[in-house]
């Protein structure tokens, strides 16, 4: 899979995409990430990439030269080409599958998360001020896609976000598919509390079925907790 993300801080993955599981991911050659500067596709010496928008209103728009731009750079080739998707339906050439974060956009949920990770390539674009031109969305057929209900101060977060969430799913990074099969809304429930060493520990007691040996018991008790802690706190998810 491929990854390339649009942002004006790409100062900030550094870390994040540097690190833990996203790094191995990369040393494996499982994943390919990179990040862009929306500046660098810019025309004039300021490298502006807002304005103010059309009908008035506070703050600043970001323009759309930039997006297309790079989006035009990337299908060009940019990388290695044997990590992008056959040529689209139109014969023109490569087209990632497009997200904008958006407050507006569809809710990140797991069962998205799981489409994403089958595409052979997202490009993720980061918006700031007070968004973005919506032709944007429109010319690229980007899918708005949003963390909540509630407002960031741009998409870098979300980006980290999808990406983190994607790259674990794919196949070999974490190692077991048993990690996977028992996770959160990996079904209809969340996960079952975890307990480790040692069995007691300031008055607080590991559940004795858990140390008994007993698989099928264990079994039985974790999708128990799972659909206790679920109705008690995502009750949603059970209806």
């Amino acid at each position: 899979m491929r990854i390339d993300i649009a942002t004006i801080f790409p100062e900030m993955f550094a870390g994040p995409l540097g690190t833990s599981i996203i790094a191995r991911a990369q040393e494996q050659g499982t994943v390919e990430l990179y990040v862009h500067d929306l500046r660098d596709f810019t025309d004039d010496k300021h490298r502006s990439v807002d304005d103010y928008p059309y009908g008035g209103g506070a703050g600043m728009v970001m323009r759309p030269e930039p997006f297309f731009r790079l989006h035009d750079f990337l299908c060009g080739g940019f990388g290695d080409p044997e990590q992008a998707p056959e040529p689209d339906d139109a014969g023109t050439g490569i087209r990632p599958y497009t997200i904008m974060f958006s407050p507006a956009g569809r809710r990140l949920e797991q069962q998205y998360v799981r489409q994403l990770a089958c595409e052979p390539w997202l490009l993720l674009l980061c918006g700031h001020y007070e968004g973005v031109d919506h032709r944007v969305t429109e010319g690229l057929g980007a899918q708005e896609v949003s963390l909540g209900d509630f407002v960031l101060t741009g998409g870098e977060l979300p980006a980290m976000v999808v990406s983190d969430a994607v790259i674990r799913l794919l196949p070999g990074v974490l190692g077991g598919a048993g990690s996977l099969a028992e996770e959160s809304f990996s079904g209809s429930l969340l996960e079952y509390p975890q307990y480790t060493r040692p069995p007691q520990y300031r008055g607080l007691f590991v559940p004795e079925v858990l140390m008994s040996g007993n698989h099928g018991a264990i079994a039985a008790w974790r999708q128990e907790a799972a659909r206790q802690r679920t109705a008690s706190r995502r009750p949603d998810l059970l209806r």
